[in-house]
């Protein structure tokens, strides 16, 4: 087990001088998203990192028993780490705290169509993610640069934070109800049901924030941002029965294609760049999947 963590932290060690560069490229360059929510503020700095931390140590331990951890020496193991190596030195811009986090990416066998990155950069993906979707290396880095991101804007924290805030509205609401001579249940009833529903739409944000800034990270390291647009078709093709847009914490996947589309004019040149082309003369992106037409 340690010798998995160990080569995986290994793997992921970024020089000094690849920081500085991202930093640079990323002040002068594309995607612009506003300030971290002052939300996150409610939650200790930090105090995520140590849970996401040991709740991970106990996922792959778990994982481990099952013989569902992947080896060091398993292909997309190597390749999944290889892509990381690429994303990290652009990602870490974006949060300063994140120089500092013990990266680590492992892959568990299930069938789940799943990956995420906790708070502190523990990256997971499920063989069921990438062998339904038939993941290219650029849809890996979408993927991965878009979970990467959920961590490096401390969205978790953020929502933590919305819950508390939303907990001492609604606990405060029935009080008055109560003084004014009204139902305090009734009112905390209906209130839970109004801040459950605004949460669905601050986690939505969210995850809008995370594809704009998992593009970024992508772009800068040389993958086809375009490969976002043929990955969110592959899930609409998994995905048939997801629930309405109203009731889903991640936007629908019209809505996602389109708010990637409308982000190529930033990401694309920085993709270029990295690729030493002239953006001009990029061919179109071509999925694996025939029934994916060609992304321009």
């Amino acid at each position: 087990m340690k010798k998995t963590f160990a080569i995986g932290s290994l793997l992921l060690c970024v020089t000094t001088s690849g920081l500085a560069f991202a930093q640079e490229a990323t002040s002068q360059e594309g995607v612009k998203v506003g300030k971290m929510s002052l939300m996150r503020k409610l939650v200790p700095t930090g105090a995520l990192e140590g849970q996401a931390a040991q709740q991970y140590l106990q996922t792959m331990q778990d994982a481990q028993s099952k013989k569902a951890l992947a080896p060091d020496d398993n292909p997309q193991v190597i390749r999944l780490r290889a892509i990381a190596k690429k994303l990290i030195p652009y990602a870490l811009p974006w949060n300063d705290r994140a120089k500092d986090w013990k990266w680590e990416v492992n892959l568990l066998g299930s069938s789940q169509i799943n990956a995420y990155c906790m708070p502190g950069g523990k990256i997971a993906f499920y063989t069921g993610i990438i062998d339904s979707l038939k993941l290219t290396d650029d849809e890996v880095a979408i993927v991965m640069g878009h979970e990467i991101a959920h961590a490096l804007r401390e969205h978790g924290a953020e929502r933590a934070g919305k819950s508390i805030a939303a907990n001492i509205l609604v606990k405060s609401a029935a009080l008055f109800a109560e003084y004014k001579g009204y139902d305090g249940r009734m009112v905390a009833g209906a209130g839970s049901a109004g801040a459950n529903l605004a949460m669905l739409k601050f986690s939505r944000d969210d995850e809008s924030e995370a594809d704009v800034v998992g593009l970024d990270i992508a772009a800068r390291a040389g993958y086809d941002p375009r490969a976002g647009v043929a990955l969110w078709q592959k899930m609409g093709y998994v995905n048939k029965n997801s629930p309405p847009k109203w009731l889903s914490t991640h936007p629908a996947g019209t809505d996602r294609i389109n708010e990637i589309r409308k982000h190529f004019p930033e990401v694309m040149p920085l993709y270029a760049k990295a690729k030493n082309v002239d953006l001009a003369s990029l061919p179109p992106y071509k999925s694996n999947v025939k029934v994916i037409p060609d992304v321009r």
